[in-house]
């Protein structure tokens, strides 16, 4: 039977968690070999919590390393939904180009339904020339995530940056944490990015250290003397995000971005809630089916199963 994803039910943090997690085992602090992590991506795509798995996130170099292994993993039957990746790009958009198309014509086996297929990269950028010429290297069909620098960063930068990438019809990425603790970005960062992706209109995803679902100090590492940090919860950004789609404020936005209290949130089938700080805010199914499509699409996550077991333990699944 082809493998296909449980419906979109109507229930609003299905809508929130669906398709969310981007799985990247292979990157750190994981650092999967290649052949664990595509049988992890199997498996989590067959599980019953398969609905909140997104791409498989790959360096353009490792494409051909990623067929050798999967080959018997992907799905073959007609009407089969294929495994997508999104392809972290390198300091040569060209080569990663090429490697992208020599990659999706290997796995396009039964019109375009079956397989594996790249249909996204990743860049980082920091002026808005890069922006510029990345955009002209790349093709206009491959949906092209452009890295924001936030850490030293003012919000007008990023504001100009994000205004670029908007000129060019591409969307945005921010990196929200990784295995330091410099490499947390700052609350005023990251409100700065999600603001000005509300404002220009563009879809952006995140990326590193948001597998908890919300704001509090964790090992950075799953190392036995692994530092902590103060990380975010991806309920936190992707609310935060919601709120200021809805016309919320950047102060009641900093101040969700950082809510630690899980008693803080409820949900039920109509609504997300958070309590506030003046009075409660509720983002209803329209409003976050909104948001998913066009403001924050997903986030990248060396984890699948943390997300999964953090939303399961807010009572969301």
């Amino acid at each position: 039977m082809p493998l296909r994803l449980p419906p979109l039910t109507e229930r609003a943090s299905r809508i929130l968690l669906e398709g969310i997690v981007d799985y990247a085992g292979l990157f750190p602090p994981s650092s999967v070999a290649m052949a664990n992590a595509v049988r992890h991506y199997a498996h989590y795509r067959a599980s019953e919590t398969g609905w909140m798995l997104g791409r498989f996130v790959c360096a353009a170099a490792e494409l051909e390393h990623f067929s050798a292994h999967a080959e018997p993993l992907l799905p073959r039957d007609a009407g089969a939904l294929p495994w997508r990746l999104t392809v972290v790009g390198s300091a040569h958009p060209d080569a990663d180009v090429a490697a992208i198309a020599a990659f999706n014509e290997r796995h396009r086996v039964c019109f375009d339904e079956c397989g594996a297929l790249v249909d996204a990269i990743e860049l980082r950028v920091t002026t808005v020339q890069d922006v510029q010429q990345l955009h002209e290297a790349l093709p206009k069909t491959l949906t092209t995530y452009f890295e924001v620098p936030l850490h030293g960063t003012s919000a007008a930068t990023i504001d100009a940056l994000v205004q670029e990438i908007a000129r060019v019809k591409r969307r945005a990425k921010m990196r929200t944490g990784g295995v330091e603790a410099g490499a947390v970005p700052s609350p005023e960062a990251v409100v700065a990015f999600l603001a000005a992706c509300v404002a220009h209109g563009v879809t952006a995803k995140a990326t590193a250290g948001l597998h908890h679902a919300l704001r509090g100090a964790y090992p950075l590492t799953d190392g036995p003397d692994a530092a902590a940090a103060r990380m975010y919860g991806f309920v936190n950004v992707f609310l935060t995000m919601a709120l200021l789609s809805g016309g919320g404020s950047e102060r009641h936005a900093a101040v969700l971005l950082e809510e630690s209290d899980p008693a803080a949130f409820a949900v039920n089938d109509l609504h997300v809630s958070w309590r506030g700080v003046d009075e409660p805010f509720n983002f209803d199914r329209v409003s976050l089916r909104q948001v998913r499509d066009h403001g924050l699409v997903s986030f990248g996550s060396c984890a699948f199963t943390e997300p999964v077991a953090e939303a399961r333990a807010l009572g969301w699944l």
